[in-house]
C-alpha cells in the first residue's frame, strides 16, 4: 500500500476532527451572545448546500445514477433525522452546557449505532468469542460514562477566569438544572446522528454520490430548519447576523462543518469502514477542551473528566470487538475460499483420471 493509501485517510480524519472542533467551539461562542440555535442551522445549512451544489453538478456529471422520488424521500427523511433534529437538539445541550461536555456525548455514537443496528439484524453478537464479549463490554462502559456525565458534576478542576467568575457565581442555583437537561438532549441528539449512519448506509448504496447526497441533505436541512424556525419564533430580528464573529461562525460551519467534512467522512468510510472512522472521534473532545478552556474561558469539572475517560474507554473497546470480528469474517472467507479451490483441484484431478481408465478398458 502506497503513502497515499496508507496515511492520507489518517491525515484526513484529524484534520476533519479539528475542523468539527473548531466548529463547535465558534457555535459555542455565538451561542452565548444569544444567536437562535435554529437559525444556526438554517444558515449553516443553506451554504453547505449551496457550497456543494456546484461542486456536485461537475464532479459526478457522468457518475450520477437516477434521481428518484424514492431516493428524494430517504434523503428528505434523513435530512429531518440527521441534520435538523440532530444539529437543533445538539445545539440545545451545547447551550445549556459547554463544547468539551457536549463533544463527550460524540463517543456515544458508535454505541449507539450498534445499539440500534442490533434489531434490525445489521449487527449480532456472539457471547461466545471475543469479540463479541468486547462489544458487550464497551457498550456497558459507555452506558456507565453516559449516565456519569448525566448525574454527576463534580467538583471545578479548573481555576475561574477572572471575566467569568461573576457569571460562574450568578447561574449557580441554575446550572445542576441546566446541565441536567442539557445532558439529556445531548443523548438525544447522538442517538438521532447514530439513527442517520443507518439511514445513510442504506442510501449509500442506492445513490453513491457524496457531494451531491450531501447537497441534497443540506438543502432539505436548511428548508426543514427555516420552517420549523419561523413557527416556534416569528421575530425577524432573529435572522440578523449582528457581528462579524456571527458571520464567520456561520460561513465556516456550513462550508466546512457541514459540507467538506460530511464528503471527507464519507470518502474515508468507503477507503477504510467505519470503524477506522469512528475512532477518530475523541480528537474533537481533546481539541474542544483546549478551545473551550484557553479561549472560551469554561470551567471543568471533575464528573465531565471521568465521564469523558470511561466513555472514550468503552468506545474503543468496542471498535476492538469490531475489528476483531472482522478479522474473524475474514479469516472465515478465507478458509472457505481455501476450501472451494482444493475441493475444485480435487475435482479436476478426478475428471482428469475417469477419460483415461476409461480408454484403457475399452481398448483391443
Amino acid at each position: 500500500m502506497n503513502w497515499h493509501g496508507q496515511w492520507a485517510p489518517v491525515v484526513l480524519m484529524v484534520v476533519i476532527n479539528f475542523a468539527l472542533a473548531t466548529v463547535n467551539a465558534l457555535i459555542k461562542k455565538i451561542l452565548n451572545d444569544g444567536i437562535s440555535n435554529l437559525v444556526i442551522v438554517t444558515y449553516r445549512q443553506t451554504i453547505s448546500g449551496l457550497f456543494l451544489a456546484p461542486i456536485a453538478f461537475f464532479w459526478e456529471r457522468n457518475s450520477r445514477p437516477k434521481l428518484t422520488a424514492e431516493i428524494l424521500c430517504h434523503l428528505f427523511f434523513s435530512a429531518l433525522i440527521g441534520v435538523t433534529l440532530s444539529q437543533y437538539t445538539f445545539l440545545i445541550g451545547l447551550e445549556y452546557t459547554s463544547a468539551t461536555f457536549a463533544c463527550a456525548f460524540t463517543n456515544l455514537v458508535p454505541v449507539c449505532t450498534f445499539l440500534l443496528a442490533l434489531p434490525f439484524g445489521l449487527e449480532k453478537v456472539n457471547m461466545k468469542s471475543f469479540s463479541g464479549r468486547a462489544k458487550v463490554l464497551g457498550t456497558l462502559i459507555c452506558i456507565g460514562g453516559a449516565l456519569l456525565l448525566t448525574l454527576y458534576q463534580g467538583n471545578l478542576l479548573t481555576k475561574p477566569h477572572v471575566a467569568g467568575t461573576d457569571r460562574i457565581t450568578t447561574n449557580q442555583s441554575t446550572k445542576p438544572k441546566k446541565w441536567a437537561i442539557g445532558s439529556i438532549v445531548l443523548i438525544l441528539a447522538f442517538t438521532l446522528w447514530s439513527s442517520w449512519f443507518l439511514m445513510q448506509a442504506r442510501i449509500g448504496k442506492r445513490y453513491p454520490c457524496q457531494y451531491s447526497s450531501t447537497a441534497m441533505l443540506s438543502i432539505f436541512g436548511a428548508i426543514q430548519s427555516a420552517i420549523l424556525c419561523l413557527i416556534t419564533d416569528r421575530k425577524l430580528s432573529s435572522w440578523v447576523l449582528k457581528g462579524k464573529l456571527d458571520i464567520t461562525t456561520v460561513i465556516f460551519s456550513g462550508m466546512v462543518g457541514s459540507g467538506l467534512c460530511y464528503v471527507g467522512m464519507s470518502w474515508c468510510v468507503k477507503q477504510r469502514g467505519p470503524v477506522f472512522t469512528s475512532a477518530f472521534t475523541p480528537l474533537i473532545q481533546i481539541f474542544v477542551a483546549m478551545f473551550d478552556f484557553s479561549l472560551l474561558r469554561e470551567p471543568i469539572y471533575l464528573g465531565s473528566v471521568l465521564g469523558s475517560v470511561l466513555v472514550i474507554s468503552g468506545m474503543y473497546i468496542l471498535l476492538l470487538g469490531k475489528s476483531k470480528e472482522i478479522d474473524e469474517a475474514k479469516m472465515k472467507q478465507a478458509q472457505v475460499a481455501l476450501q472451494g479451490q482444493e475441493d475444485e483441484e480435487h475435482y479436476n484431478g478426478v475428471s482428469h483420471v475417469i477419460p483415461i481408465t476409461s480408454n484403457s478398458t475399452t481398448s483391443p
